[in-house]
This record gives structure tokens, C-alpha cells and sequence, in this order.
């Protein structure tokens, strides 16, 4: 959490962009030509939201993601959550805060939800070596399931991170009902991004350890 400048400065992100020749964007200096308006209809957005235009425009959108619980009412915030940071805090020259809206509203995680409706993802990656089960999104406590998780499908990949929560013990929220009966999934199921049901998703293990933690976790998937 901070400045995105500041941090990607910090984590060397376009001292290796130098090294590798690729183009670092940073979306809150954006102008005002590099959003798309998104219309409320059909959302919990009261004036709809302005989502990056890259996104839309790109040939591919790969996600990365980490595996954490979130304490300002995400409840978990993986890739499903990851998708706000499409979505500008304020348009330029405009008063507006579309992330007070969000975390003010009774509505956040079926708001959360609906970006998601408007792009395209080719592949999430998600990192679940580390993963907060408490707390979150920048401290909490720190579990280690020392996995690296891909799929195409985001709700199909956030239903296993909270299934992995779910192994360590986490939160109530977190915890509490079947995992596409918590508001963020059931809400991306019901918008057809993704899969509707635990029978639908396949746990692929890369290895002997994968194979015995994906016995675990679809344990707590369905």
C-alpha cells in the first residue's frame, strides 16, 4: 500500500524493465484519455467506474496475484480483488473517489465482483508460498503453503485460495458457509466469469507435494 510509483521504484521494477525492454505503466498517472467510463447499469456502482483502457485493448492480460485475507470488508483479496486495481481512484481533474465509494459501501464485494465483468484475463498466477490467513492486504498473520497457483479462470482459482485459507484457519467471514456461497464468488459466478461450482474445477499437481496438498484442499473446496 502507498504511492505506485514509489513502490515500484523500490521493488526495482523499472530497473528491470531497463534490463529486459519492457514498458512500466503506472495507471494513476494515466489522463483522462486512458479510461473507459463503465455505465452503473446492472452494478452496485452508483456512477459506474472508470476502468483502464489497456486492459481492454491488450492481445493478452496475464494476473499476478497474491493469497491474502483483507480487513476492510474484501474479506479475501486475490484475483477476483486484484481486479480493482484497474479502476482509478479519481479521474483526472475530476473530485470524485471511486475508492471511497467502494470501501464505504455496504455492496464492496459484489462491486468487487463486477469489474471483473468488463475485462478479459488469459492467465492468473498466484503466489501462495506466503499468505496472510488474518489481517491483510499489507500485514497479518502469515501462514506458508508454499504453493504457486495458475489458472484461466478467476473464480475457479480464488474458490482454491480461500480453500486454502480454509486448511490453515482463517477469519469468520472467511471461514463461514460453502466457499460460491461467499459474496465475491457467488456474485462473478452469477456475471458467467467463471465456474459455478467446486466439481467444476481440476487440481493439476506438478509434483509429489502439490499432489498431497491438492488432496487437502479439495477437502475444503467442496
Amino acid at each position: 500500500m502507498g504511492n505506485t510509483r514509489k513502490i515500484l521504484e523500490d521493488k526495482g521494477v523499472f530497473d528491470l524493465s531497463k534490463k529486459l525492454g519492457f514498458k512500466v505503466v503506472v495507471l494513476d498517472e494515466l489522463d483522462k484519455d486512458g479510461w473507459l467510463q463503465i455505465p452503473s447499469d446492472g452494478t452496485h456502482w452508483l456512477n459506474g467506474f472508470p476502468i483502464a483502457k489497456m486492459f481492454l485493448e491488450a492481445d493478452r492480460v496475464v494476473q499476478l496475484c497474491c493469497l491474502k485475507t483483507h480487513r476492510f470488508g474484501g474479506h479475501f483479496t486475490m484475483s477476483l480483488k486484484n481486479s480493482v486495481g484497474l479502476i482509478a481512484k479519481q479521474l483526472p481533474k475530476s473530485l470524485y473517489n471511486y475508492m471511497a465509494e467502494l470501501h464505504s459501501s455496504p455492496f464492496q464485494r459484489l462491486m468487487i465482483a463486477e469489474i471483473n465483468r468488463f475485462y478479459k484475463v488469459d492467465l492468473v498466477i498466484m503466489d501462495a508460498e506466503k499468505a496472510f490467513v488474518k489481517g491483510g492486504p499489507e500485514r497479518g498473520e502469515i501462514v506458508k503453503p508454499n504453493l504457486i497457483l495458475a489458472s484461466k479462470d478467476r473464480v475457479a482459482i480464488d474458490a482454491v485460495g480461500v480453500a486454502i485459507l480454509r486448511l490453515y484457519g482463517s477469519t469468520r467471514e472467511v471461514m463461514k458457509g460453502k466457499i460460491f456461497e461467499l459474496e465475491q464468488i457467488k456474485r462473478a459466478v452469477e456475471l458467467g466469469v467463471g465456474v459455478n461450482s467446486p466439481e467444476k474445477i481440476d487440481l493439476i499437481p506438478l509434483d509429489e507435494f502439490s499432489q498431497e496438498m491438492s488432496e487437502r484442499i479439495k477437502t475444503f473446496l467442496s
